[in-house]
């Protein structure tokens, strides 16, 4: 019982935690497309693959899923994630599940405006947004949305090129000098993030962990403290259900006047995982599970209100 992460990158504690749970039971091997990527110095094995976007990159991926005799595959980076996901029946010919959702909900997270549309049709709160700057203004005029409002990337990840704007002239400069950008409210609330499986086998949402942050950096949570509440549980339970995600997720909510409003979904293990992991919600035990053909029982909000997560650097030493 293999499993090959790709794009391991500086996720290194997401590798040793697969390394334990396979202990003994199998191989943890990772990919990246550069020597220089930490996380995969804690793997079993690695390999330097190619860029994504380079021609026959998925088939050396499958190249290394025959040669390692690999039973799951996943991505740690969004960009990759409709890939896989687009190939799945080539790997699941060699036997290999992809751990994930469909090919149109991992572009529906990386199209904002698409899950914005999403949500705001099945009667989600979620941030207004616009991709034309001249309906904005006019909702601007009416009084439906004031300043400050984020100007993002339409198709983004990892917090880049993420500007909150506070007038007229800085939207417009903006669009004037950058393609594909889009307008969206600023949400004014405690942000919240949560570490959800949704069984490979059942479909059900099987555990869920959340957490209310306290400080980001670089797009990423860097100080958050876990907490439960059933209202939200049962609103994330019904929003993945309804959408049809599958395997890890992981969904940033703001909480204004008691309301809940989602705004974005990664279908990957989040940068905040680690808070999870550490609080018990061990999600590579529940993916182990999946791959032997065993499907998890429910067991959401199993862990400890006011464990408080702090991320500090490490630093990785090799020869070259």
């Amino acid at each position: 019982m293999n499993i090959l992460i790709l794009a391991a990158g500086t996720r290194n504690k997401i590798i040793q935690y697969f390394r334990k749970t396979f202990d003994g039971i199998g191989t943890v091997v990772a990919t990246d497309a550069s020597t220089l990527g930490p996380a995969i110095y804690d793997a079993d094995k690695y390999y330097i693959v190619p860029p994504i976007t380079e021609p026959g990159y998925i088939d050396k991926i499958l190249e290394i899923c025959q040669v390692e005799q690999i039973s799951g595959v996943l991505s740690l980076i969004d960009p990759e994630l409709s890939l896989l996901a687009a190939n799945k029946e080539r790997f699941k010919e060699l036997g290999v599940t992809v751990i994930g959702s469909s090919c149109e909900l991992c572009e529906m997270a990386l199209d904002k405006m698409q899950m914005y549309d999403w949500l705001k049709a099945h009667g989600y709160n979620c941030a207004r947004s616009w991709m034309d700057r001249d309906e904005f203004y006019r909702a601007v005029d009416v009084g439906e949305v004031t300043y400050p409002v984020f100007v993002k990337p339409y198709r983004g990840s990892a917090s880049i090129s993420i500007y909150k704007v506070y007038d007229k002239g800085t939207v417009d400069l903006l669009f004037d000098h950058e393609d594909d950008l889009m307008i969206q409210e600023f949400l004014n609330g405690q942000e919240i993030g949560a570490d959800v499986y949704i069984d490979l086998i059942s479909g059900e949402v099987v555990s869920i962990f959340a957490k209310k942050k306290i400080k980001m950096r670089a797009g990423e949570t860097d100080k958050a403290v876990s907490f439960k509440d059933e209202k939200l549980f049962s609103l994330i339970e019904q929003f993945v259900l309804e959408a049809g995600y599958k395997g890890q997720i992981d969904i940033d909510i703001f909480e204004i006047d008691s309301q809940y409003y989602i705004s974005e979904v990664n279908p990957r293990f989040g940068g905040g995982y680690p808070h999870a992991y550490g609080c018990g919600v061990d999600h590579t035990t529940l993916i182990l599970n999946n791959l032997n053909g065993v499907a998890n029982e429910k067991n959401i909000g199993a862990y400890d209100e006011g464990i408080y997560m702090m991320k500090y650097n490490e630093v990785k030493i090799v020869k070259a």
